[in-house]
């Protein structure tokens, strides 16, 4: 059975059998939709969009440009260059560009071919010409549009504001990029708008940097289901002067959707501005392994053997508390005593208790903004009193005689319960109660990987830890732990990468500001949900966490 595509919901939905629909103009408050005005507004020396197709940033960047274009240089008028991945859209935006000149200022402007002379000077030092077929208008105030129909080798050379559209899509992205970044050095304006080609295209790399902070510019980001919740539909329907009902716009929708057949990789690139996997893998082994740190240790914990006919779970409260002070004593203390003086510390926590593990990542951030992990606490079917026994131990402890910048835990399922009492023990502008989303996913997931590129990350040298990392991948763009995968550990119990999870909450909760990405009410969250489960399956939203 075809899947069943229900559009996103935009303002013309609220008016479906209202009066006010008769009245309703789709462009009244403007040709731009919010997006597209974002981009506009953005005035930053270099910003990049990620998009899926017919998001219209290209045309707000023809609309900003004509108005760069026929202002004067006094009025911060300049000259635009357009490298597009084909001839056909070179002279398509000029011509967009000369359209609006007619509608904005009354300028008639012809459409000029000419050759762009693109001179190259190569390792030897000797010049190399070429001639590339080119489009430009000629604006009053004496500034250009120029379209140019392939690469010029001489980007660098270029005066003013440069648009690469389709980016991805170039024969050498990653030598566009690079040479485009030059132009920051003279003054010049850089604007790089495409879809997604590939996972490991040059064009992908870019906006993974921009997101960590890497590669300073600023990202714009909408998929077609942001334009149409935009207004993308009411636009159309206006331009083509065609009826609007929320039949038609289920079908239209539908329709573009279904038009990708089985190719769902394709569709969630092209739309969704999602890159195609590869094979998935977010950390690679060699990442993992060059992290570990020889001197860091997991400290695992298992329930004693039964005292007779009773489980652990079932002894007297006062003995359990005193079973595990004893097991803190000789395993926690003495790895948190190891601390430097005065490090700011953090929490992270994925919480478990009938199946896979309970992970607690306790770890500080060095003078050179290195995270440490120096120990991770692994339980095993502990009772809910004892992992908030331990967990308030650590925190505590940190708190008294270090510095405690915060923790992120897991909200899930009991884990809710935990991470509520926490956040009361150590207040709300410390502790996060986190029910993740991809939303917090996509801001988080790139930063603690590219802690691990950059080797600013380190952890305990631990097969499980490791094997755990590895279980990371990068699904529908986003980095997760697929919610179907357990794994075998070298005690033979299961696994769900749950010392993973705790290293990226700790990773997040050492950044500051997670609360406003990440942050909700995990108790309205679970009643919204109707989830009153116990355990931490339901992780991370369907298929995944």
């Amino acid at each position: 059975m075809a899947v069943e595509w229900v559009p996103p919901k935009s303002l013309i939905d609220d008016l479906w059998g209202t009066s006010a629909l008769s009245t309703y103009d789709p462009l009244g408050e403007g040709i731009l939709m919010a997006h597209q005005k974002r981009w506009v507004e953005d005035q930053s020396a270099f910003k990049a969009a990620e998009k899926g197709r017919r998001t219209g940033f290209t045309w707000a960047e023809a609309w900003d440009d004509t108005l760069i274009a026929a202002a004067a240089k006094s009025a911060g008028g300049d000259d635009i260059w357009y490298i597009g991945d084909t001839k056909e859209k070179g002279r398509e935006f000029v011509a967009t560009c000369a359209g609006f000149a007619s509608r904005l200022a009354g300028e008639l402007l012809d459409i000029e071919e000419f050759v762009f002379e693109d001179v190259e000077v190569d390792e030897r030092g000797e010049a190399k010409t070429r001639q590339i077929a080119a489009f430009r208008i000629t604006f009053a105030s004496g500034h250009r549009i120029s379209a140019l129909s392939s690469r010029p080798a001489n980007i660098r050379g270029l005066q003013g504001i440069v648009v690469i559209d389709e980016a991805a899509f170039h024969q050498d992205v990653g030598k566009v990029i690079e040479a485009c970044l030059a132009l920051l050095i003279w003054g010049g304006k850089i604007r790089i708008i495409s879809t997604h080609n590939g996972n490991t295209n040059a064009y992908n790399t870019l906006i993974k940097e921009i997101r960590t902070g890497i590669q300073e510019a600023s990202l714009h980001r909408a998929t077609f289901d942001d334009a149409v919740a935009g207004g993308l539909y009411e636009r159309m329907c206006a331009v083509k002067n065609r009826a609007m009902s929320p039949q038609d716009k289920a079908a239209w929708y539908s329709k573009i959707r279904r038009s990708y057949g089985s190719r769902t990789e394709a569709m969630r690139e092209e739309l969704d501005a999602v890159p195609r996997e590869g094979d998935g893998t977010m950390l690679a082994l060699a990442l993992i392994e060059a992290a570990q740190h020889q001197d860091y240790r997991v400290a695992r914990w298992v329930p004693p053997e039964p005292a007779g006919s009773l489980e652990f779970v079932d002894w007297p409260e006062q003995l359990r508390r005193d079973h595990m002070d004893l097991w803190i004593k000789e395993h926690i203390t003495p790895e948190l005593e190891k601390f430097p003086a005065g490090a700011l510390c953090a929490l992270g926590g994925d919480f478990a208790m009938r199946q896979d593990r309970a992970a607690y990542a306790a770890g500080y951030t060095d003078q050179m903004l290195h995270r440490h992990v120096p120990l991770i606490a692994e339980l095993r079917q502990c009772p809910y009193d004892q992992q908030k026994q331990l967990l308030f131990y650590m925190g505590t402890w940190l708190r008294e005689r270090r510095r405690l910048q915060g923790g992120v835990l897991d909200a899930n399922g009991n884990g809710m319960v935990l991470a509520q009492e926490a956040r009361q023990k150590f207040g709300p502008e410390r502790i996060v109660e986190l029910m993740p989303s991809d939303v917090w996913a996509r801001e988080f997931t790139p930063k603690f990987s590219a802690a691990f590129a950059d080797k600013t990350f380190h952890i305990p040298n631990d097969l499980d830890t490791r094997d755990d990392l590895h279980q990371f991948r990068v699904i529908n763009g986003v980095g997760k732990i697929p919610v179907d995968v357990r794994t075998e550990g070298t005690d033979g119990g299961r696994r769900h990468a749950d010392a993973a999870v705790a290293l990226l909450n700790f990773y997040a909760a050492t950044l500051g500001g997670v609360v406003e990405y990440g942050y909700q009410s995990a108790r309205k969250a679970a009643e919204e949900a109707g989830r009153h489960d116990d355990d931490d399956d339901g992780r991370f939203g369907q298929g995944a966490w």
